[in-house]
């Protein structure tokens, strides 16, 4: 009789019962996912450190309080140690300007003196050595104070000052007009005074000579260097009411007349019993011819 031997089953193992379900098996198996793990191993190691992430924050933000509150008082301290100082500076500053204001002032003085004692030199010179025309060359150069009969002219600028667009004396300048008095108008007025018989002209208290230049610096009349304001007042010295009618009769005259009419210059003329003018701030000598007073000598 053979011998039988057992079969072995090849059948693989039954499948769970709940094979179907492996999602939820899944989440079953794994409770906790990687993320949560790791959150939890960092909790776990600061916990083990002694502090929690919001208490290191506090610390880190007292910590730089603190710093910046030792910068403040470090600041303030060396404030208050250096203000003294500074305060010191400045008043010695302060002094020195003082004292450096009172020396100009001081000098300022001096050359005032020194200049009139120059002009009342020159006065005595030319009175003593002038000769004959000495007298009358010392009122055109304007070395003595002279007063007088004579004529006050006032010029002024205009009350309304925009642009006119009437023809006029005036528009071949290129210069918009607005009304305003200019440097060469009053140039044309003191000529016209020189050649209508004046003797001598002041302008705002300034004394004319040959030598005089009137400017202009923007809209401001310069008179031999100095600045003028309107009204400009004009005396001048003469035959009163002759100069007068003269003036107004005159080129110059007519061309004042035209100012007004065309551009609202204001003008007003009047006769003067006495006209004082003062003797001009400065002279200058530019040249000198010597004078024959006897065989081979001069002076």
């Amino acid at each position: 009789m053979s011998q039988q031997h057992p079969v072995r089953s090849t059948a693989s193992r039954p499948a769970r019962p709940d094979a179907s379900m492996s999602l939820l098996t899944n989440v079953m198996d794994h409770s906790l996912d990687d993320g949560y793990a790791e959150a939890a191993a960092r909790r776990g190691a600061e916990g083990r450190s002694g502090l929690p992430r919001t208490m290191r924050a506090k610390l880190w933000l007292a910590a730089g309080l603190v710093l910046a509150a030792l910068v403040v008082t470090v600041g303030a301290a060396q404030a208050r140690i250096t203000a003294p100082t500074i305060a010191k500076e400045r008043e010695e500053l302060i002094k020195r300007i003082e004292d450096g204001t009172h020396d100009a002032d001081v000098l300022q003085k001096r050359v005032d003196a020194l200049r009139e004692d120059v002009e009342a030199r020159q006065r005595k010179a030319l009175e003593k050595h002038g000769g004959d025309k000495g007298e009358v060359t010392g009122l055109l150069s304007g070395a003595f104070p002279v007063h007088g009969p004579g004529v006050k002219l006032v010029v002024d600028d205009a009350k309304d000052t925009q642009d006119s667009d009437t023809g006029g004396p005036r528009q071949s300048s290129g210069f918009s007009d607005t009304g305003r008095v200019r440097d060469r108008d009053l140039q044309r007025v003191v000529n016209g005074m020189w050649e209508s018989g004046a003797e001598a002209v002041s302008v705002n208290g300034q004394r004319l000579t040959s030598l005089s230049a009137i400017r202009a610096a923007g809209d401001a009349i310069l008179v031999d260097n100095k600045p003028l304001v309107p009204p400009y007042t004009l005396l001048a010295v003469g035959p009163g009411q002759k100069l007068s009618t003269a003036f107004q009769d005159s080129a110059d005259g007519q061309y004042l007349h035209v100012l007004q009419e065309n551009y609202g210059v204001r003008t007003s003329i009047s006769t003067q019993d006495d006209v004082r003018l003062p003797a001009a701030p400065s002279l200058t000598v530019r040249n000198a011819e010597p004078v024959q007073t006897g065989e081979g000598s001069t002076s």
